[in-house]
């Protein structure tokens, strides 16, 4: 009988609708992989929206983190990433499940590039890694930009927005991805690099963590760290010009085209806004600060 286990509230908020068979099945799927991997749990559950961390223990002594998540398009390749890129810029996968995207990670320490006071140098840290992530080619099991500009390009044409003004603009974006999306580029990206998904480590000061897998263009992994440590900006007395100013600064560090970048970031905001069928307004005021 599988132990009864208390589900953080914000895993079923997230995948109660889609995922309530993944939640249902958490707690056997919990007992399985301790018993399996031969593991020792030692503290307290961690979760994002997405996934259920466990810290536990290996039978040699080694800490590490168990982390259980549906899985789907955005899980299935997260170890194969892992694996491809430079172990001395991601966290290091000792174990994993295909079948159901279950995860046995290195244990890093609790701290993120959130926790660095300044967040230029934090940037700064975020878009060195980037950058490092950056030289290596997807494998051909990732799946690619190419599709999820089609798809992004058919959906903002069945989206209609309520203000005539916000509809122009879901055009205007939707034009910039076509102008780019003939070279959607071949580099394996992370797809959510922001300040939290970037920890410290005992090997190497900082690790990158959590990717969804995507082969592409770089110029599309920017936007993540512009809405990040928001405040940070907001606090520079002048937001637009901290906008640019971290944008240019991740240009600078990655040798990523502007032009490109700004047409990607746009088709992030497209691309959010359709998922949401609305545009945010802090996504609003990016685009506005870089004239997107």
């Amino acid at each position: 009988m599988p132990r009864v286990i208390v589900i953080p509230p914000q895993l079923i908020e997230s995948h109660h609708d889609e995922s309530p068979e993944w939640l249902a099945a958490l707690p056997a799927q919990l007992d399985e992989y301790l018993d399996r991997w031969k593991l020792t749990r030692t503290g307290d559950f961690l979760n994002g929206a997405a996934s259920l961390i466990v810290p536990v223990v290996r039978v040699d002594g080694t800490p590490a983190m168990l982390k259980l998540q549906p899985q789907n398009e955005e899980s299935e390749a997260e170890a194969l990433a892992l694996r491809t890129w430079s172990p001395d810029d991601v966290v290091t996968v000792l174990e994993d499940d295909p079948a159901t995207a279950t995860l046995l990670l290195e244990r890093l320490h609790d701290r993120t590039l959130n926790a660095v006071p300044d967040h230029v140098e934090a940037t700064r840290i975020l878009a060195e890694l980037m950058a490092r992530l950056n030289l290596i080619p997807a494998p051909p099991e990732v799946r690619t930009l190419a599709d999820i500009a089609a798809e992004m390009i058919e959906d903002a044409a069945d989206l209609k927005l309520s203000d005539p003004e916000e509809q122009r603009l879901l055009h205007r974006y939707a034009d910039q991805v076509r102008e780019v999306m003939s070279e959607p580029g071949d580099r394996l990206l992370h797809w959510d690099l922001h300040y939290g998904n970037v920890m410290a480590s005992d090997r190497q000061p900082w690790l990158v963590i959590d990717p969804k897998p995507l082969a592409g263009d770089p110029a599309f992994e920017l936007f993540q760290a512009l809405h990040n440590r928001w405040d940070d900006l907001v606090a520079t007395g002048n937001l637009d010009q901290a906008i640019r100013d971290r944008f240019d600064l991740m240009i600078e560090i990655t040798g990523i085209d502007r032009d490109r970048a700004l047409a990607w970031t746009a088709g992030r905001v497209l691309q959010n806004t359709i998922w949401d069928e609305e545009f945010d307004p802090t996504q609003l005021v990016i685009a506005t600060a870089l004239k997107l």
